[in-house]
């Protein structure tokens, strides 16, 4: 091969601004000593953002996506009991905040071209929990996975047609679009994520896109432990302490002014990568729709390799459990007894990702259906099966800001070097 990285290549990291930028804002918040939940740069990021999705809708700035996924939910009235509707196709984050509030998950299955929510399934599974529960379910999550956008027109008009309010989990799909509007402004609340490997970081956070100033303001009060106006600690409800950290703001503002640069690299390397793998038999990026609707941030590339193709070192894979870095721990947390489960990648996805790692770069499996983890066995489902295949043969290729031609010339040369010809 032409190149070798001195470095390994990950999958998505996000890095600060070349003029440095965030280390301004951060030495300010020291230096006039907000290093707190709150102040100038918080203000700031926020106006930054709402500018960022359309100048109208009002944001909040957290500390995690997660928790924003949390208070959408509760903005949206869903109490014990409740049903959510959310996609199966996700990570866990958006789903885990229904079980926080004692609430039931719905999982509804993807479309095979966005690899999204299916307008069909959740209009069958909002029509079926009506029947079966006499109630409608309290809120739809529709998930950008990986950035692509999900039909919004469709998923809109089923939700409005039934009055249920949706809260988009835009936190793959920072700045990507659907029909010219930024996602998180169609539903009722957006969800923006900031994690370090984000299309920007404010090492962790996240925001909520509100429709107005009076949402925002409920958000707002929940965030900080829902403290009611008095001179003195007094709670009518339970609040949280989600808000956003003066200091990680200072990095979201700097981020900003690279954000839209972000972007335009991510869509680059994934065009860079169609090209290149083109001629791969058996390998297939996953693209957008032809629609030009569809305008995705491509935070991470995806393809999918067909199951008959061999690749090096298959005949080993899953025989041992994983004893590295898991994801973004420092290691392995919580051990386990057994290599394989009974729903996984099929043995060459695991094989090229052994391989390539061998070869200093990071790739993992798409996404593990929500409806097929162990936590979630008991959830009603809807679904025709189109997520699961796609996990079995899906995997993630880098995409950051530091990926370089070079590097995307050298991952698949080295895809086409572990496959068995």
């Amino acid at each position: 091969m032409s190149y070798v990285p001195e470095k390994t290549i990950y999958l998505c990291l996000a890095h600060m601004s070349e003029e440095g930028i965030e280390q301004k804002y951060v030495k300010e918040a020291f230096d006039t000593n907000w290093v707190v939940p709150m102040g100038p740069n918080v203000n700031g990021f926020e106006e930054d953002l709402k500018k960022f999705v359309d100048g109208n809708h009002e944001v909040v700035a957290l500390s995690a996506g997660t928790a924003a996924v949390h208070l959408a939910l509760i903005a949206c009235d869903v109490k014990a009991g409740d049903e959510v509707i959310v996609q199966s196709f996700t990570f866990c984050a958006s789903s885990h905040p229904i079980t926080y509030l004692g609430a039931k998950p719905v999982f509804v299955g993807s479309e095979p071209e966005t690899w999204n929510m299916d307008p069909v399934l959740l209009e069958e599974a909002i029509k079926d929990r009506i029947a079966k529960t006499g109630k409608t379910p309290k809120a739809i999550v529709p998930v950008a996975l990986y950035g692509m956008p999900y039909d919004c027109s469709r998923i809109m008009e089923i939700a409005n047609r039934y009055g249920i309010p949706v809260v988009e989990d835009a936190a793959e799909g920072f700045g990507s679009k659907f029909d010219g509007k930024v996602l998180g402004t169609y539903g009722k609340f957006g969800v923006l994520s900031f994690n370090g490997n984000k299309m920007i970081t404010t090492s962790g956070g996240g925001a909520l896109i509100c429709e107005n100033a009076e949402d925002k303001n409920t958000v707002m009060w929940y965030a900080t432990q829902a403290r009611e106006a008095y001179p003195y600690y007094q709670h009518s409800s339970i609040g949280y302490n989600y808000r956003m950290s003066n200091v990680c703001a200072g990095i979201g503002r700097g981020q900003m002014t690279v954000a839209d640069a972000h972007i335009a690299h991510h869509k680059y390397v994934q065009a860079l990568y169609e090209d290149l793998l083109k001629d791969v038999p058996g390998v297939h990026m996953h693209k957008q729709p032809a629609d030009a609707r569809y305008d995705s941030n491509f935070w991470l590339c995806t393809a999918t390799i067909d199951k008959d193709v061999y690749v090096k070192g298959q005949e080993n894979a899953y025989k041992e459990v994983v004893k590295t870095a898991v994801g973004g721990a420092v290691g392995v947390i919580h051990a386990v007894d057994s290599p394989t489960t009974d729903c996984q990648p099929n043995e060459n996805v695991e094989a090229l990702r052994l391989y390539i790692l061998s070869k200093k770069i990071e790739t993992r499996p798409t996404w593990k259906p929500m409806h097929k983890q162990p936590v979630y066995a008991d959830a009603p489902v809807y679904t025709n099966g189109v997520e699961e295949e796609i996990f079995k043969v899906g995997f993630c290729l880098p995409a950051g800001p530091y990926v370089t031609d070079d590097d995307v010339r050298y991952i698949v040369e080295c895809i086409k070097e572990a496959i068995v010809e």
